[in-house]
């Protein structure tokens, strides 16, 4: 059994959200979740997670800009980001170089969330 960690999930698709919740709960983890970049960002200053899962196509801010942000204000923040569409290559190679962790695609696996927890 992996150690317990803070994880963030933020999404705007409540179902996906709640569910993604659920299930890294029940591994033993501590979850929060956002719903939008704007949100993720208190958020994250708020209880400083041990990793984040950031939806990169959500309102108000998407999750390239949140993940910015968050660098920004921690430089050593792991953030995986979450996409069902194609990456915006310029800004997910500039993520990579400011240290993203990985992007999932989705619809991810359990086990692609649990393994990425575990590894980080």
């Amino acid at each position: 059994m992996s150690q317990q960690k803070t994880v963030l999930i933020v999404d705007d698709d409540v179902d996906l959200l709640e569910n993604t919740a659920f299930m890294v709960k029940s591994m033993g983890h501590d979850v929060f979740t956002a719903k939008d970049g704007d949100e993720a960002i208190v958020k994250y200053m708020d209880i400083k997670p041990n990793i984040t899962f950031l939806d990169i196509r959500m309102p108000k801010m998407d999750g390239y800009d949140a993940f910015f942000k968050i660098k920004q204000l921690d430089a050593h923040a792991k953030v995986v980001l979450m996409t069902a569409y194609n990456q915006d290559e310029r800004k997910f190679l500039k993520a990579k170089s400011m240290g993203l962790l990985d992007a999932l695609n989705k619809p991810y696996s359990f086990d692609a969330i649990e393994m990425l927890i575990n590894k980080y």
